[in-house]
């Protein structure tokens, strides 16, 4: 239907900026298990990338394809229960946690952090650690676990790695993970992850919203195809404090809005109370209503939709929707039309 009538779905400033795809993509991530550390290319690097492999040969569908289509991923996750995460390198605290664990072969890695902190320093170590000596897991997986129980300034961060080595013994993926801030998300925040930035999430429920691609390049903690090369060309190794987004409420509508550098997705939520009158939503692109919480019913021309909790429902651009209830509503749909 997209793609037979994409100005008709998306609206023709949407769809001279994109062709004839959806830009965003949102989903509720229910994380009980911790998932991959991973990074996504700016839009640049993923065309080079996507160009070459084409070249290359390598078919879409191979599990040792890297990039499999042209365009960047950026995201944003909304805590719906308390959320963990890790995401971008620790200042000059990384040394000082691997000190901490005392594994002998870690202290070198320690002194190069201390020694000369910074992208260099960063960089040598995470090389190091893609691609560890087998015999290193055991020890650091067992010191974790150890230190986690210990508390401390470092109880917090300590308790997530010892989760990430019970869910994935021994996963080389855990020593990059030591290199990441740990990050937790009270209900109603929110974590923006822009291009080349490792992170993982840990735990918990949460809206996601990302640029709509596939590309993604993993570091540990998967059983899928790692490119070593690849990510550490694309990776950032800035070392700035992680603050998580908090919404910004228009008075005049009620809509809390999650800002977002971006132009691919504009995310927002409603906090719908019964009685009120109905909100009129209208904008020149595609949007997705999702409740999460309690009742919301969406009115479109003669049609009118019930949506509970995990419900969602599609318009196409310029198509006006009353949306009224009781209960949380999430709006998603592309920033460039606002």
């Amino acid at each position: 239907m997209l793609a037979d009538s994409p100005t008709a779905e998306l609206g023709p400033v949407l769809a001279r900026r994109f062709g004839p795809r959806l830009p965003f993509l949102l989903k509720v991530l229910a994380v009980d298990t911790p998932l991959s550390v991973q990074v996504h290319p700016d839009l640049a690097q993923a065309a080079v990338g996507f160009a070459r492999e084409d070249t290359l040969g390598i078919p879409l569908g191979s599990p040792h394809r890297t990039y499999r289509d042209d365009q960047h991923k950026p995201e944003m996750i909304v805590a719906l229960t308390r959320f963990r995460a890790l995401c971008g390198f620790r200042a000059e605290r990384c040394g000082d946690l691997l000190e901490l664990l005392d594994v002998p072969e870690l202290r070198p890695y320690a002194a190069v952090l201390h020694t000369r902190p910074g992208e260099a320093a960063l960089r040598q170590v995470l090389t190091a650690f893609l691609a560890p000596p087998a015999r290193l897991l055991p020890a650091v997986t067992e010191a974790v676990r150890r230190a986690s129980m210990g508390g401390g300034p470092y109880g917090a961060d300590l308790a997530a790695y010892a989760a990430i080595t019970r869910a994935h013994p021994h996963d080389p993926g855990l020593l990059p993970a030591l290199m990441l801030n740990h990050v937790e998300l009270e209900p109603g925040q929110a974590l923006f992850l822009g291009a080349s930035t490792g992170h993982a999430y840990l735990s918990g429920l949460g809206v996601e919203i990302t640029a709509n691609s596939d590309n993604v390049l993993r570091c540990g903690l998967t059983s899928t195809h790692v490119d070593a090369t690849e990510l550490l060309e694309i990776v950032r190794f800035t070392m700035l404090p992680v603050r998580a987004v908090a919404p910004r409420r228009d008075a005049a509508t009620g809509e809390h809005v999650y800002p977002a550098p971006v132009d691919d997705f504009r995310l927002s939520r409603f906090d719908l109370v019964r009685g009120d009158a109905p909100r009129a939503l209208t904008v020149d692109a595609p949007q997705i209503v999702l409740c999460v919480r309690g009742e919301a019913t969406v009115a479109s021309g003669g049609r009118s939709v019930e949506l509970g909790p995990g419900r969602a429902e599609y318009a196409p651009a310029g198509n006006p929707l009353r949306l009224g209830g009781e209960g949380t509503v999430f709006r998603a749909t592309a920033g460039l039309a606002h």
